[in-house]
């Protein structure tokens, strides 16, 4: 059980990874792998590209694409709705944080 709600936790942490990412500059999905990575999220393509599409399809990712060496590649930005949620998330995660800390 644990396990179980460890993952959705997890989970919701890179939602809010992403969007962070993407309020920054737009990015690829192999590019927030690998920043996922350096964060401790070990995360395959089978689960984040579901979350970068269910991202975009809910209106808070845009994806357009753009050719680099050859190759189509998607890249992610956020969207105004994205922001907002974004500034809710964090409000609400730091509210955790301070209230962890007393």
């Amino acid at each position: 059980m644990p396990h179980k709600i460890l993952r959705k936790l997890f989970l919701g942490f890179i939602h809010i990874h992403i969007l962070h990412h993407a309020a920054k500059d737009p990015f690829f999905g192999s590019w927030m792998m690998e920043e996922l990575r350096e964060h401790g999220y070990e995360i395959s393509p089978g689960t984040l590209y579901p979350i970068l599409h269910s991202l975009e399809s809910n209106g808070f990712l845009r994806m357009y694409e753009e050719t680099y060496e050859g190759k189509i590649r998607k890249y992610y930005s956020i969207t105004p709705a994205g922001e907002e949620l974004l500034k809710e998330a964090k409000a609400k995660a730091y509210e955790l944080v301070k209230e962890l800390e007393e």
